[in-house]
């Protein structure tokens, strides 16, 4: 008999541990309410985030023998409502460098990401992914530079 009471006093005690709120409103109802304030807040910085907008996300070099370098400049427009800020512009090999814009492109201004590719030790097919983080929403834009690398 102590074994049961001892046991339903312990699953009281688990329960209304369990079914805790905090403030005057439920638990679910404070995060629904979280949520939708950081839905907004989103949606709102979204609205005046600036806008990245490349004139070509791709560029093909075409064919180019092993040991040619290759550059291109990925020009873009700010179409956003407030100055892009450009952080980091990171390629997917070490053969590949990206140079970008170090000060703010402000609104209705262009700018360039210049791209270097370095076909030493390459051969065949290459596409090379640049990734740009910047201020903008969503914070990557990628472009790539592809072609063909021949062996001499």
């Amino acid at each position: 008999m102590k074994k049961l009471f001892l046991s339903l006093i312990t699953a009281a005690a688990l329960l209304s541990a369990c079914n805790q709120t905090s403030g005057n409103g439920s638990t679910a109802e404070n995060s629904n309410d979280s949520a939708a304030t950081k839905t907004e807040a989103t949606s709102a910085n979204a609205a005046n985030a600036p806008v990245m907008k490349f004139e070509k996300e791709s560029h093909d070099f075409g064919k180019i023998k092993t040991g040619d370098k290759v550059s291109y400049d990925f020009k873009f427009t700010n179409n956003g409502k407030s100055p892009l800020i450009i952080t980091d512009a990171v390629a997917s090999c070490g053969c590949t460098t990206p140079e970008w814009p170090k000060t703010p492109v402000k609104p209705g201004e262009s700018g360039l990401i210049k791209v270097v590719f370095n076909s030493a030790g390459k051969s065949g097919l290459q596409d090379k992914q640049i990734t740009i983080t910047a201020n903008t929403v969503p914070a990557q834009n990628m472009v790539h530079l592809i072609g063909e690398v021949l062996t001499k």
